[in-house]
């Protein structure tokens, strides 16, 4: 019996979370250098080159790599011939009462706070736990002495992506996996991984494709050496189809949408085929610890040459400059999509439980606690501040989540432009363009990059709302992209569903925005 005392365990799993929080995987820098190396799209190339740069940023700072640092999700193989012992006195606890410990321990951490993202009574009030806690914890008993943990962050961007069905047997997966991708948008902040998982019962399926998410990048080596079986050939298909849509960085076309499609299987009902399909984004972060009862595990990080060739911070050629303070309509008018900003002024922050605060005082005809006339919003959630730092990392939140609210914020504040990550829907491209305001991109994924370009930041509304009240930032070279210019012209690429010969829908991309059927004429 091997006897691993509660206390390695909390240890553990608390600095793996802290690890994770500012470290990606090796394998996945590595494929993400390959991805940008090989993009000929200046849109797509800049968005990754911003994503290493904050990778490497975030690596020595250790500071998170995203503002979203994530829920834990702790998937235990707990070997059967194991034993908790507790520390003098302390009471011997389950392993969802450790994890939640480490939870606490990891992201209250006074040199490297995390932000808490969990909220409680999610019909109801949905009150911020403050520490992140609970944790999403799977156990599976397996032979053996040892205790092997898998410590998952994993943002709400990917995970809110997810889809499921359930197949005729005689149905093709890849085709099902090719319908799903215009419904997930750009949103999981690609370039990253898709887990397919298949058999199963429906929860079962979801599980494999979690879990399948973090397995080593290989597609290379597959590609090299050729598939063994169906779902080796179903990984290539994927990965050469999902990629030839050119939904690229950040939905901005090009090259690389998957870094790698991974598959995992299991037997399942004659009558069925179960099927899920879950993304991670650019901010992958994972790490695998054993315990074997000799103290708690060691964490390895990668040393430093993993981004050499990387460059220390991102000076985008032919960018216009943008003093916010000084912003009207007829500067507005005269940004066109795709041109490149450096915002330096005030901009406000706001994301879904600010935004539902501000029109429903607006649905009262009450004044706002803040005048929007001629202001930016920030569609941004940050990290807590530590010494040194005027806001903690603060990387774009989905924008199509606020869509909802662009129509009467537009419509009643004066607001003139809005920051977010991916596309828009139509109504609020249609309101951008009615109303002669902007949207803009930063890239998701690059929070700690983003973080460097603000100078100072205080909380002006809303300070109930923890992460989501209503900041003011002051900004120096904020790096944007023009999404939605006041013509309604949008970047981000439409995808249809198009019949093929066969009966089977093909996935059909709008090649540029002049053919964005969702885009408003001037």
């Amino acid at each position: 019996m091997t006897l691993i005392d509660q206390e390695d365990v909390v240890d553990s799993i608390a600095a793996a979370l802290q690890s994770i929080s500012h470290h990606h995987p090796p394998d996945f820098v590595r494929a993400l250098k390959r991805a940008h190396a090989a993009e000929v799209h200046a849109p797509a190339r800049s968005a990754m080159e911003q994503l290493l740069i904050n990778s490497k940023l975030a690596a020595t700072g250790r500071r998170p790599l995203c503002q979203d640092t994530g829920i834990a999700q702790i998937f235990f193989r707990l070997g059967v011939e194991v034993s908790l012992k507790r520390r003098d006195s302390a009471p011997i606890r389950g392993l969802q009462a450790l994890s939640d410990e480490a939870v606490r321990r990891a992201y209250r951490d006074p040199v490297n706070p995390l932000r808490a993202t969990m909220i409680y009574d999610p019909l109801g009030r949905r009150l911020n736990t403050q520490d992140n806690t609970p944790a999403q914890v799977h156990v599976m008993l397996v032979e053996g002495g040892e205790l092997e943990v898998l410590v998952v962050a994993k943002g709400g961007g990917g995970d809110v992506k997810a889809r499921f069905a359930t197949l005729n047997p005689s149905d093709s997966v890849a085709d099902w996996v090719l319908e799903q991708l215009p419904g997930m948008g750009a949103g999981w902040c690609p370039p990253g991984l898709l887990g397919i998982g298949i058999g199963g019962s429906p929860e079962q399926a979801m599980l494999l494709a979690k879990l399948a998410l973090f397995e080593p990048i290989d597609i290379d080596l597959l590609r090299s050496s050729g598939p063994g079986d169906a779902g080796e050939a179903l990984r290539l298909e994927l990965f050469d189809r999902v990629n030839a849509l050119g939904i690229g960085a950040q939905g901005l076309g090009g090259l690389s949408t998957v870094l790698d499609v991974k598959v995992a299987t299991a037997p399942c009902h004659a009558a069925s085929m179960p099927v899920a399909l879950i993304p991670n984004c650019a901010a992958t972060r994972y790490t695998r610890i054993r315990l074997d009862g000799n103290g708690p595990a060691q964490i390895e990080e990668p040393t430093l040459d993993l981004w050499d060739g990387i460059a220390d911070s991102y000076r985008p050629p032919h960018a216009r400059k943008v003093d916010v303070d000084r912003l009207d309509r007829a500067e507005v008018a005269s940004w066109r999509t795709g041109e490149t900003l450096l915002l330096s002024g005030k901009v406000l922050t706001a994301r879904d439980a600010a935004h539902k605060c501000l029109v429903e005082l607006l649905s009262r005809g009450e004044p706002l606690p803040v005048d929007l006339t001629e202001r930016v919003i920030y569609y941004v959630g940050p990290v807590e501040a530590v010494a040194g730092e005027a806001v903690g990392p603060a990387g774009p939140t989905t924008a199509n989540r606020m869509d909802k609210f662009v129509e009467p914020l537009l419509a009643k504040t004066g607001l003139l432009a809005m920051i977010g990550k991916a596309e828009r829907g139509p109504e609020a491209i249609d309101s951008i363009c009615r109303h002669r305001a902007a949207y803009l991109v930063a890239v998701g994924g690059a929070a700690y990059l983003l973080s460097k370009a603000i100078r100072k930041s205080r909380v002006v509304a809303f300070p109930e709302l923890a992460m989501e009240a209503i900041h003011e930032f002051e900004l120096l070279d904020f790096p944007v992209t023009v999404a939605v210019d006041v013509h309604g012209v949008a970047l981000h690429r439409v995808f249809t569903l198009q019949p093929s010969s066969s009966g089977v829908a093909q996935v059909s991309p709008v090649r540029d925005a002049s053919q964005n059927p969702h885009a408003a004429r001037p």
